[in-house]
Protein backbone atom coordinates (compact mmCIF):
# COMPACT_ATOMS: atom_id res chain seq x y z
CA UNK A 1 0.00 0.00 0.00
CA UNK A 2 0.94 3.48 -0.68
CA UNK A 3 0.66 6.13 2.33
CA UNK A 4 0.18 9.37 1.42
CA UNK A 5 1.93 12.29 3.60
CA UNK A 6 -0.29 15.61 5.30
CA UNK A 7 -1.08 18.23 3.70
CA UNK A 8 2.37 20.54 3.47
CA UNK A 9 2.34 23.37 4.85
CA UNK A 10 2.15 26.55 2.17
CA UNK A 11 5.61 27.23 2.25
CA UNK A 12 6.63 23.86 2.09
CA UNK A 13 4.12 23.72 -1.09
CA UNK A 14 6.33 25.99 -2.80
CA UNK A 15 9.53 23.90 -2.52
CA UNK A 16 8.29 20.97 -3.56
CA UNK A 17 6.68 23.24 -7.14
CA UNK A 18 10.08 23.88 -7.70
CA UNK A 19 12.10 20.93 -7.33
CA UNK A 20 11.60 18.26 -10.58
CA UNK A 21 9.65 15.36 -10.44
CA UNK A 22 10.36 12.18 -11.05
CA UNK A 23 7.16 9.15 -11.48
CA UNK A 24 8.07 6.09 -10.71
CA UNK A 25 6.40 2.68 -10.41
CA UNK A 26 5.53 1.43 -6.90
CA UNK A 27 3.89 -1.55 -5.90
CA UNK A 28 2.57 -2.88 -2.56
CA UNK A 29 2.46 -6.02 -1.97
CA UNK A 30 0.90 -7.92 -4.58
CA UNK A 31 -1.13 -4.60 -5.96
CA UNK A 32 -0.56 -1.25 -7.28
CA UNK A 33 -2.01 1.46 -5.91
CA UNK A 34 -4.50 2.99 -7.97
CA UNK A 35 -2.75 5.52 -10.57
CA UNK A 36 0.44 3.25 -10.10
CA UNK A 37 2.61 6.43 -9.97
CA UNK A 38 4.05 8.34 -7.13
CA UNK A 39 5.38 10.93 -7.69
CA UNK A 40 9.17 11.40 -5.78
CA UNK A 41 11.42 14.60 -5.73
CA UNK A 42 14.72 14.11 -7.64
CA UNK A 43 17.02 14.45 -4.59
CA UNK A 44 14.97 11.45 -3.17
CA UNK A 45 16.86 8.51 -2.01
CA UNK A 46 14.72 6.48 -4.49
CA UNK A 47 17.12 8.02 -7.52
CA UNK A 48 20.93 6.26 -7.56
CA UNK A 49 23.04 9.21 -6.64
CA UNK A 50 25.73 7.96 -9.67
CA UNK A 51 23.11 9.04 -11.88
CA UNK A 52 24.06 13.11 -10.73
CA UNK A 53 27.69 12.80 -12.10
CA UNK A 54 29.71 12.01 -14.80
CA UNK A 55 31.76 9.04 -14.07
CA UNK A 56 35.79 9.00 -14.59
CA UNK A 57 35.86 6.63 -17.61
CA UNK A 58 33.27 9.34 -19.12
CA UNK A 59 35.26 12.00 -18.56
CA UNK A 60 38.19 10.15 -19.89
CA UNK A 61 36.42 9.49 -23.44
CA UNK A 62 35.44 12.94 -23.92
CA UNK A 63 38.72 13.85 -23.64
CA UNK A 64 40.21 11.63 -26.04
CA UNK A 65 37.71 12.58 -28.47
CA UNK A 66 38.88 16.30 -27.80
CA UNK A 67 42.32 15.31 -27.88
CA UNK A 68 41.89 13.06 -31.36
CA UNK A 69 40.41 16.43 -33.07
CA UNK A 70 42.76 18.68 -31.83
CA UNK A 71 45.71 16.20 -33.39
CA UNK A 72 43.46 17.05 -36.77
CA UNK A 73 43.04 20.38 -36.52
CA UNK A 74 46.08 21.78 -35.81
CA UNK A 75 48.18 20.69 -37.98
CA UNK A 76 45.71 21.84 -40.79
CA UNK A 77 45.36 25.31 -39.25
CA UNK A 78 49.24 26.04 -39.24
CA UNK A 79 49.59 24.06 -43.02
CA UNK A 80 46.44 27.03 -44.18
CA UNK A 81 48.76 30.05 -42.30
CA UNK A 82 51.76 29.19 -44.01
CA UNK A 83 49.50 28.91 -47.22
CA UNK A 84 48.17 32.07 -46.40
CA UNK A 85 51.41 33.81 -46.03
CA UNK A 86 53.03 32.63 -49.54
CA UNK A 87 49.49 33.79 -50.87
CA UNK A 88 49.88 37.69 -49.45
CA UNK A 89 53.75 37.11 -50.86
CA UNK A 90 53.07 36.71 -54.39
CA UNK A 91 50.46 38.74 -54.44
CA UNK A 92 52.80 41.36 -53.02
CA UNK A 93 55.28 40.87 -55.66
CA UNK A 94 53.02 40.94 -58.39
CA UNK A 95 51.96 44.57 -57.10
CA UNK A 96 55.76 45.46 -57.01
CA UNK A 97 56.98 44.49 -60.14
CA UNK A 98 54.05 46.22 -61.67
CA UNK A 99 55.01 49.01 -59.87
CA UNK A 100 58.54 48.84 -61.17
CA UNK A 101 57.10 48.34 -64.53
CA UNK A 102 54.98 51.75 -64.67
CA UNK A 103 57.70 53.93 -63.40
CA UNK A 104 60.27 52.35 -65.92
CA UNK A 105 57.23 52.88 -68.94
CA UNK A 106 56.87 56.37 -67.65
CA UNK A 107 60.04 57.57 -67.03
CA UNK A 108 62.51 55.26 -68.87
CA UNK A 109 64.68 54.17 -66.20
CA UNK A 110 64.25 52.08 -63.12
CA UNK A 111 64.03 53.34 -59.31
CA UNK A 112 67.03 53.69 -57.60
CA UNK A 113 65.27 52.73 -54.50
CA UNK A 114 61.84 51.05 -53.51
CA UNK A 115 61.19 53.88 -51.32
CA UNK A 116 60.84 55.97 -55.01
CA UNK A 117 58.03 54.00 -55.93
CA UNK A 118 56.52 55.09 -52.48
CA UNK A 119 57.49 58.83 -53.18
CA UNK A 120 56.26 58.96 -56.70
CA UNK A 121 52.78 57.40 -56.06
CA UNK A 122 53.40 54.13 -57.54
CA UNK A 123 52.62 52.44 -54.48
CA UNK A 124 51.02 53.65 -50.94
CA UNK A 125 53.37 52.04 -49.12
CA UNK A 126 56.46 49.58 -49.41
CA UNK A 127 54.50 46.17 -47.99
CA UNK A 128 56.02 44.23 -45.49
CA UNK A 129 57.46 40.80 -46.50
CA UNK A 130 54.74 38.55 -44.71
CA UNK A 131 57.48 35.64 -44.29
CA UNK A 132 59.66 38.16 -42.50
CA UNK A 133 57.14 40.76 -41.29
CA UNK A 134 59.86 43.25 -42.28
CA UNK A 135 60.46 45.79 -44.73
CA UNK A 136 63.65 45.33 -45.18
CA UNK A 137 64.54 41.76 -46.17
CA UNK A 138 62.92 42.56 -49.84
CA UNK A 139 66.12 42.05 -52.28
CA UNK A 140 66.34 43.90 -55.57
CA UNK A 141 68.02 43.42 -58.95
CA UNK A 142 69.80 45.59 -60.92
CA UNK A 143 68.69 46.12 -64.26
CA UNK A 144 71.19 44.18 -66.89
CA UNK A 145 71.28 47.96 -68.61
CA UNK A 146 74.18 50.23 -66.72
CA UNK A 147 72.68 53.54 -65.90
CA UNK A 148 69.09 52.83 -66.36
CA UNK A 149 68.63 53.23 -62.55
CA UNK A 150 68.73 50.32 -59.56
CA UNK A 151 66.36 48.21 -59.54
CA UNK A 152 64.46 46.26 -62.10
CA UNK A 153 63.15 43.57 -60.15
CA UNK A 154 62.31 42.39 -57.10
CA UNK A 155 62.76 39.29 -54.59
CA UNK A 156 61.71 37.70 -51.37
CA UNK A 157 64.34 37.57 -48.97
CA UNK A 158 63.28 34.79 -46.39
CA UNK A 159 64.85 32.48 -45.25
CA UNK A 160 63.66 28.71 -46.06
CA UNK A 161 61.53 27.01 -48.81
CA UNK A 162 58.04 27.05 -49.37
CA UNK A 163 55.03 24.56 -49.52
CA UNK A 164 56.02 23.75 -52.85
CA UNK A 165 59.91 23.12 -52.49
CA UNK A 166 61.19 26.30 -54.20
CA UNK A 167 62.96 28.97 -51.70
CA UNK A 168 61.23 31.72 -51.11
CA UNK A 169 64.33 34.10 -52.39
CA UNK A 170 63.40 32.60 -56.23
CA UNK A 171 60.20 34.22 -56.63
Amino acid sequence: MVTTSPQPSPPQAAEREQEPRVAINVTASRRQSHCGFLLVSRHSSLVPRRSRAFTLIELLVVMSIIALLLAIAVPRYFNSMDRAKEAVLKEDLVQMRNAIDKFHGDRGRYPDALEDLVTRKYLRRIPPDPITDSVETWLTVPPQEAGKGAIADVKSGAPGTALNGSPYGEW
